[in-house]
Parts: structure tokens; C-alpha cells; sequence
């Protein structure tokens, strides 16, 4: 080899070496962005939504979640219905409703949390009510938009007792409880595992609540699901897929851990009353989470039937202009499968 041949190759190799250093480093994806809002505060059920972006179960996914509160699930359903966020968490029979009122929303379930509703009648063991037929002439205070009050049809049928056989109170959400625990009304309406607490809290003890359970009376409809909008649905499948497999995996040790998961909620709004917020927690899992049907189909899942038949309550108790199409609200594409999904 001659001198020049070897300086050739020598200038080639180094030319070659800095070109390599010089050449651009793959740069990993850039998570997606989703924005998403929860129903009401940072209280207990918000829970498996803080563990998840707090243990980074949403970043490992490939997703930057912004998890904002809600001021009710009609609000939730509006701010992805226009847009101002991706995802949320929202009553689904608010959604039948907003499909029914608004149709072509294509606003989809995608994850039943609450496998029923928590909707239910509140009195005082001295009323002497046991059993839906002693509401006959009773006295029931609630909001108007209240979901126990809007159901109430629906209980009321279910227990062969006409829609009228009760008087309605309207009242401000704040007071509810106050004129039950004071006397002035016979009953109320409201989420149990919330009028329960703030029962107790304005000094009734637990033994002197009688709660008729809408779900234990005969009322079919389902709770609260994780909802996504039609934009996300058509353009990011995957990252809607790796949301809903983050907040079950979040959700299941939420369930087996309600104390460690409310720590997280603790971090989010450093205000909460730590204990009444973990028992807030239990009593929604107990109640609405973890039930007979999600034991035989797993969480987040729905019983197609069932479903069918609750839209057709909803619209009927909601006394709605349609009855919109069950399949059409809500989706189990995006589910894990049934093993991820099992509650041992």
C-alpha cells in the first residue's frame, strides 16, 4: 500500500467517524397530550386518577395527562363535547341524556367505573320507612339536576309505586342533608357514599340513616364511565387504549389499597380530611366498584343487555325526546383483557 493510498484511507476512516458524531440522535415520541377532567373534587373516587399520573402509569403509556376537577358531570360531558378537553369521567346516564338532547355527539364510554348507580333515597330510622311502598305521601328534598331525583321514575316503577307518590322539595345541593338531619323534610335524594358522610357529619349517627339503594331496588342504571371524545377516538385510538389500561391498573390498587391510594389525593389538595376521604373512597368501591356483575365480567366492563335496557329507563325516567342507541355509547374496544380486568 502506498504512502498516499494509506493517508486516503486514514483521511476517509476519520471523515467518516465524525460524520457518525455528527449525525442526529433518534429522539424518542413525544408523549400525547391529553386533557382531562373529573366530574367533581379531588376527593376519595378521584383516587386511581391522581395514583396513576403520580406513579407514572399514564407516562409509561406515552401519555402527559393533565387531570383537572370537575363541577359535575354535565359540565364534564360539555367541556369534551366542545373540545376544551380530551377525556373525562361522567355519569352515563348524563350521556344518554346529552346524546338524546344532542344527537350525533359521538361522545363515547370507554371504561364503566361505577358498574351502577349510587343514587339513592335517605331518611331517618324514626320516619319508620323500611321498603320503597312506605314512601307513599312522603316528603323527598333534592336539586332539581339531582340524578336520585331525575331517576326517581325509574325507582318508582321498579317498586310498583306511581311517579307521584311523593312530593318534591327543590333545594340547594348545600342544604340537602341539613333539613333531613334537622326534621324539616321527610326524605332526600342523593350519591351515597356523599349524603351518607355529610349525614353523619351535621350529627345523625350511622345507625339512625335508613339509605334505600336505587341498584338493590330495582333501578338497572350504570354509574359513572371514563368518556372520550370523538377526535381522540378517531385520531389517537392508541393513546385512549393506553389511558383506559393506565387507570385499570391504577384502579385495581386502588381497590386493594384505598389508604395508600388516598395518600395521593392528600398530595393533589393538602386540605382534605384524610380519613373522611378514605372512607369515602371504600364506601364508593363497596358500593359501585366492585359489585356481583364486575366479579363475573371484570372492571370497567358492561353487560350488553343490561346496558340496552338501562339507555331504555334513562330515556323513559328522563322523559327523553329519543331513546339513543346503547351500542353507540359505549365501547369495549378499548378495554384490557377480561384477565387484566379480574378481581380476585
Amino acid at each position: 500500500m502506498t504512502r498516499k493510498t494509506s493517508f486516503s484511507r486514514r483521511l476517509f476512516l476519520c471523515t467518516a467517524t465524525a460524520l457518525a458524531f455528527a449525525a442526529p440522535v433518534a429522539q424518542a415520541a413525544e408523549p400525547v397530550k391529553i386533557k382531562f377532567t373529573l366530574d367533581w373534587r379531588f376527593e376519595g373516587p378521584a383516587a386511581p386518577f391522581l395514583l396513576a399520573k403520580a406513579k407514572n402509569y399514564f407516562a409509561a403509556e406515552g401519555l402527559d395527562v393533565e387531570i383537572d376537577a370537575g363541577n359535575g358531570s354535565a359540565g364534564a360531558l360539555t367541556r369534551v363535547a366542545t373540545g376544551a378537553y380530551d377525556m373525562g369521567f361522567a355519569d352515563f346516564n348524563t350521556l344518554v341524556e346529552y346524546e338524546a338532547k344532542t344527537p350525533g355527539s359521538k361522545i363515547q364510554g370507554v371504561y364503566m367505573a361505577y358498574n351502577s348507580t349510587p343514587a339513592a333515597v335517605f331518611l331517618l330510622k324514626k320516619s319508620g320507612v323500611t321498603k320503597p311502598a312506605d314512601l307513599a305521601g312522603k316528603t323527598l328534598a333534592a336539586p332539581v339536576f339531582d340524578g336520585g331525583r331525575k331517576a326517581w321514575p325509574a325507582f318508582a316503577k321498579a317498586n310498583g309505586m306511581a311517579t307521584e307518590a311523593v312530593k318534591w322539595q327543590t333545594v340547594e345541593p348545600a342544604i340537602r342533608e341539613t333539613l333531613l338531619a334537622r326534621g324539616d323534610v321527610d326524605g332526600i335524594t342523593g350519591f351515597y357514599f356523599t349524603s351518607v358522610l355529610n349525614l353523619e357529619a351535621r350529627g345523625v349517627k350511622p345507625e339512625d340513616i335508613v339509605a334505600l339503594k336505587y341498584p338493590e331496588h330495582g333501578v338497572e342504571f350504570y354509574g359513572n364511565t371514563l368518556i372520550a371524545s370523538p377526535k381522540m377516538l378517531a385520531e389517537q385510538p392508541k393513546a385512549v387504549e393506553g389511558f383506559v389500561r393506565a387507570f385499570n391498573k391504577a384502579l385495581k390498587e386502588t381497590i386493594a389499597n384505598p389508604e395508600a391510594a388516598v395518600a395521593y389525593v392528600k398530595e393533589r389538595d393538602p386540605l382534605i380530611n384524610l380519613p373522611l376521604e378514605t372512607r369515602r373512597l371504600k364506601l364508593a368501591i363497596d358500593t359501585v366498584v366492585v359489585t356481583p356483575e364486575t366479579r363475573t365480567i371484570g372492571l370497567g366492563a358492561v353487560d350488553a343487555a343490561r346496558l340496552k335496557r338501562s339507555v331504555a329507563e334513562v330515556a323513559t325516567a328522563f322523559g327523553l325526546p329519543a331513546t339513543p342507541d346503547a351500542a353507540a355509547l359505549f365501547t369495549s374496544a378499548f378495554l384490557p383483557p377480561a384477565a387484566d380486568r379480574a378481581i380476585k
